[in-house]
């Protein structure tokens, strides 16, 4: 059985950010009636002339910068000739020879440690329009609302080599782009679409197997199956002495499987030439500084501070960095509140329970980052126990109150009265003999019953500490 090693490429289209179309004025939004959202000029009617919105051209700086990737000085936009149904100008707005994004590389977390997967080049285009197939009537209408809505395709290297990577790489990439605040990167609205290029090669050789082509996958879940399905049916055709076709495929999700769109014996001559009527863009180094001034602290910054200058574990770094907006209230958190650990502990223990329950949007959460963090100081030092501090915490969302206010409220605040804590003590000593007996005959696990009857009494509300302490004075008077 000879070895084969799974080699992937992988061009992402992102939805940039934009509030209107790259060429012209109409409204970029999700949803929305069929055509309801394009002119003239997006829907390529004779006589019209593309504008290019300018904002396009600084997110294409800004998601280069964020990538690690060069800015082309001169950049110019072209025409790549087509047809297809949803394409009504018969060609796209694109870019062919003089990118706006050079090359560049980003590191992700692969499956025998970091690795950086480079990046060959990204550019600025429009999007198509989407057509809406109905089976029944045998039919296939054409939505043009996303005709002209601005993406950048940011194509890769083929230095991927498993459905993991290809994952890691997209999440990594996602994320890079919602940090610089270019696009939502939200696969489920389709701002966020990927096509695989993959092959197989020989273990002990270099030389590329024919590349395969999977179209539109717009969930990571689909990514993986179809790479995972693709790189096993084009193993089995190897190993029975077939050929691979150089194809595009397309991924059926209800069964798992890829399936034939077209044979791609060459690649296609698109017929580029240059746009004659948007006019090439120059960009200065002041502009490049200007946007890069612009830029947050990005995902590997923000990893080093918190494995190295704040002590966290690698999973809960993870977890942190995977959406800015939590990322940006946990930085926040820290400056009130410098214990790193525990205001991390809480933010992905207990504040992202919400978030992954949907009761809680990351980016509108109701309270300030310096109340979180009294809220966990409040815990740490047992002026609350903790689980009052969930209580708070749900009550947080709920109610426009401070930490301080819901547990005076609530009756949440620990007492330190010592003199009622030894009355109960004294009562669970008396009534608990056995037990007590048991411990002093060195059940040391009895402890911790004695403890919890102790707890239970004062209705969580004393500090466990100042509990323990009179619970072993009062047991050592037994001894």
């Amino acid at each position: 059985m000879v070895n084969y090693v799974p080699v992937i490429g992988l061009e992402i289209h992102a939805q940039l950010l934009t509030k209107t179309k790259i060429f012209c004025s109409c409204e970029v939004d999700f949803g929305g009636e069929q055509n309801t959202r394009c002119c003239p000029v997006c829907t390529g009617l004779p006589g019209t002339l593309p504008v290019i919105n300018q904002q396009v051209v600084k997110y294409g700086i800004k998601a280069a910068l964020a990538l690690g990737c060069g800015v082309g000085s001169f950049t110019k936009i072209d025409r790549k000739n087509y047809f297809y149904p949803d394409l009504p100008k018969a060609y796209q707005i694109s870019q062919f020879d003089l990118p706006i994004c050079l090359s560049g590389k980003v590191k992700i977390e692969a499956d025998l440690g970091e690795k950086y997967v480079r990046i060959h080049h990204a550019h600025i285009e429009e999007d198509a329009g989407k057509l809406i197939h109905d089976d029944i009537e045998n039919t296939s209408l054409a939505d043009y609302n996303r005709c002209g809505v601005p993406l950048l395709e940011i194509v890769s290297e083929p230095d991927m080599n498993s459905a993991e990577e290809a994952r890691a790489y997209i999440e990594k990439v996602a994320g890079l782009l919602q940090y610089a605040g270019v696009s939502l990167c939200k696969m489920e609205e389709g701002s966020l679409r990927a096509d695989v290029n993959i092959s197989l090669r020989r273990a002990e050789s270099n030389t590329l197997g024919t590349k395969v082509e999977i179209k539109n996958l717009n969930s990571l879940k689909s990514i993986v199956r179809a790479i995972d399905y693709e790189i096993e049916r084009q193993t089995k055709l190897l190993n029975n002495g077939e050929e691979i076709v150089q194809e595009t495929r397309k991924f059926n999700d209800n069964r798992g499987i890829t399936v034939p769109m077209r044979s791609k014996e060459d690649a296609h001559d698109y017929r580029y030439f240059k746009e004659p009527d948007v006019m090439p863009i120059v960009i200065t180094d002041e502009d490049i500084e200007t946007i890069k001034a612009e830029l947050p602290v990005l995902i590997d910054e923000r990893m080093e501070i918190y494995l190295n200058s704040y002590g966290l574990n690698q999973a809960d770094a993870n977890i942190l960095v995977a959406d800015k907006a939590i990322s940006d209230f946990y930085n926040e958190a820290v400056t009130s509140y410098s214990n790193y650990k525990a205001v991390a502990n809480f933010v992905v223990v207990e504040l992202l329970k919400y978030v992954n329950e949907g009761e809680l949007d990351s980016k509108n959460i109701p309270f300030t980052a310096e109340a979180f963090a009294h809220l966990v100081k409040m815990a740490e030092e047992d002026i609350v126990n903790r689980n009052n501090a969930k209580a708070i915490l749900k009550l947080m969302l709920e109610e426009n109150k401070s930490p301080e206010q819901i547990a005076k409220e609530e009756g949440f605040l620990m007492n330190d009265n010592q003199e009622e804590i030894k009355e109960v003590v004294l009562g669970v000593v008396e009534e608990f003999t056995a037990e007590v007996e048991g411990y002093l005959a060195g059940k040391e696990k009895l402890f911790g019953f004695l403890m919890g009857q102790c707890s239970k009494r004062l209705a969580g509300r004393a500090n466990p500490k100042t509990i323990k302490g009179l619970l072993e004075e009062e047991l050592m008077k037994r001894k």
